[in-house]
C-alpha cells in the first residue's frame, strides 16, 4: 500500500521559507512557477501575503 502524501515546507529547495518549494514538491511541479503564481496573487489579490504566513505557521519542515 502506498503511503499518502504529506505537505511540507522544503529542506532544500527554499528562498524564503521553503513553502513555494514545498507545495511544488506535493503537486509534482516546477517551484518556478509555484512562486510565480504566489507573486502574481500578491501584487493581483493581495490576501497571498496572509495566506503565505499562515501557511509559514501551520505547515511543517520536512524530516530530515
Amino acid at each position: 500500500m502506498e503511503e499518502p502524501r504529506r505537505l511540507y515546507r522544503s529542506r532544500t529547495d527554499r528562498r524564503i521559507s521553503g513553502i513555494c518549494g514545498g507545495l511544488a514538491a506535493y503537486f509534482k511541479i516546477d517551484p518556478t512557477l509555484v512562486r510565480l503564481l504566489f507573486v502574481l496573487g500578491l501584487l493581483l489579490v493581495g490576501g497571498t501575503f496572509w495566506a503565505y504566513i499562515i501557511m509559514m505557521i501551520v505547515i511543517p519542515e520536512e524530516p530530515l
